[in-house]
């Protein structure tokens, strides 16, 4: 391997029938191929340093076309994988010096990507996310006529503030349901799935969704159970309330090796 080149990393599996699927192409448009080693496959590819170094991630790292291109591919890479074998998939630009590191990688960490893949076999990951409803929003408040209880009148200026604090009360009370709601959602899913996650809830910018997102939770269930998983989602979403599922996904939120997650009562 060039001075210059570097290997990312995409997941892990098991080593037997390691060979990635012909053609498969990563980040940067780069061939992925299998490093094999006491029985684990690392799914890599080359990449030049002057791109994937430590320096110019930093740069590239805050471009969001960079980084938006980068994720779509290293997910279609995880997903090829895991489309085939039990994959653990491993953080977005994890680069290594060269093949001996991920080698040694795969020695040192032997027992925790085995214990990783004994964890996922057999289950998906499904997203779910909950937003406040359209009644849920901010409460226009109380009408009010102008008049104060003390006096004949009030001032502009205190009926508008009396509208004011109505509206923020009916919007903390619409919030604090639409909180709850999210609770009983989550508390619902995570009794049917094997292991839950729940992510830090999105900016609107990034959820593309005017509405406040109240819940980003992921679920490892096992493939058996997907069916009951969508069903109750349903049922779920009839209560109402904006709900969105997203998946089945290779199970990013479940196999970072040193990440705790929450354990659900199908466990």
């Amino acid at each position: 391997m060039a001075a210059d080149a570097g290997t990312y990393l995409y997941a892990v599996a098991h080593g037997a029938g390691a060979a990635p699927p012909e053609e498969l192409t990563g980040v940067a448009g780069a061939p992925v191929r299998a490093i094999t080693r006491a029985g684990l496959a690392a799914y890599v590819s080359t990449v030049p340093l002057d791109e994937f170094g430590e320096e110019p991630l930093r740069r590239s790292m805050e471009d969001l076309d960079w980084l938006d291109r980068t994720a779509r591919a290293h997910h279609h890479v995880v997903e090829e994988v895991a489309r085939r074998t039990v994959t653990v998939p491993v953080r977005l630009v994890t680069v290594y010096s060269g093949d001996d590191q991920v080698r040694a990688l795969l020695d040192e960490r032997h027992d925790d990507f085995t214990q990783a893949l004994a964890r996922v076999a057999g289950r998906r990951e499904w997203g779910v996310k909950v937003y406040a409803g359209s009644g849920e929003r901010a409460d226009p408040g109380t009408k009010d006529d102008g008049r104060d209880e003390g006096t004949s009148a009030s001032s502009p200026g205190m009926a508008y503030l009396k509208r004011r604090q109505a509206s923020l009360r009916g919007r903390e009370e619409a919030m604090r349901r639409a909180w709850e709601r999210a609770e009983r959602v989550h508390d619902v899913l995570r009794s049917i799935a094997v292991a839950s996650r729940r992510h830090r809830v999105q900016d609107p910018q990034l959820s593309g969704r005017a509405e406040g997102m109240v819940l980003n939770g992921a679920y490892l269930v096992e493939d058996d159970r997907s069916q009951e998983f969508a069903r109750v989602l349903e049922e779920l979403r009839a209560q109402g309330g904006e709900i969105e599922l997203t998946g089945p996904w290779a199970p990013y939120s479940f196999a970072m090796l040193d990440d705790p997650v929450d354990h659900g009562g199908a466990a």
